[in-house]
């Protein structure tokens, strides 16, 4: 239970940090709206490292060369996100990056475990994918005014 609702705390956190750098990136621009928010985090990174006792540095041969895109991806998705989220609203860009992180996570499954997508699996995604063209569609309906 505790680590549903860390899960649930972390889905906090992302909702508030692309809020924060979608209304920072319609100021100073999607980039430097990413430098921002990669200077601030590697601040407070370092800091928990320090204040935990966790060396600083380990040698770039730890591991493998292709986990270190994970910088590069993460990059990627702030400067991505503080371009879209003023643009689209937190609670639609929230579901494209759901919907992005459900499908793939089904195909790296699907891959790493040879078998195929469940049922309810299917399901879920069908309903989140729904719930991002329902929502499209009924701002649209809002904004020319219909019921």
């Amino acid at each position: 239970m505790l680590y549903v609702l860390i899960g649930l705390l972390n889905g906090i956190v992302v909702g508030t940090s692309r809020t924060v750098y979608g209304r920072l990136s319609s100021h100073v621009g999607p980039f430097n709206a990413s430098v921002w928010a990669h200077l601030v985090g590697l601040a407070f990174v370092t800091l928990l490292i320090l204040v935990s006792g966790q060396p600083l540095y380990y040698p770039l041969t730890v591991a493998p060369p292709a986990a270190y895109l994970g910088g590069f991806f993460g990059a990627l998705f702030v400067v991505v996100s503080s371009y879209v989220f003023p643009r689209l609203g937190a609670v639609k860009a929230a579901l494209f990056v759901i919907s992005g992180q459900m499908i793939t996570a089904v195909i790296f499954d699907w891959i790493v475990s040879g078998k195929g997508p469940t049922i309810l699996t299917s399901i879920g995604v069908i309903l989140v994918v729904s719930a991002i063209y329902l929502s499209g569609m009924f701002r649209k309906r809002r904004l020319e005014g219909k019921p």
